[in-house]
């Protein structure tokens, strides 16, 4: 009798995908989402708000230092909150415009 060999196939759930960047004016609540902008405030040490040419976000940086300044521009990668009252981008990953990427270490959903 000869042996049958079998495949199984493990179907892991993925992480969401970033998305193509989109303006800000189509951000959804609870949904992921790339933004670019520039930075327009800051509300404190580890929260911004981006402006494009559509509107404008408050992102949040997430608990480390980020250092940035007003007027750079960025691409935001990122997860919109649910909140009903002030929707807020929760940043995963920032990248300036000289390329360098910044990952936020601590995430919040």
């Amino acid at each position: 009798m000869k042996p049958i060999l079998l495949s199984i196939a493990l179907l892991v759930p993925a992480m969401p995908a970033f998305a193509d960047v989109i303006p800000i004016s189509e951000l959804q609540r609870g949904q992921p989402a790339t933004v670019a902008g520039v930075v327009e405030r800051f509300h404190d040490e580890d929260e911004i708000r981006l402006r494009d040419e559509t509107g404008t976000v408050r992102v949040y940086l997430g608990p480390q230092p980020v250092a940035l300044d007003l007027g750079q521009r960025i691409e935001v990668s990122g997860f919109m909150d649910n909140d009903l009252i002030r929707n807020e981008l929760y940043a995963r990953e920032i990248v300036a415009e000289n390329g360098e990427t910044i990952t936020v270490e601590r995430r919040y959903e």
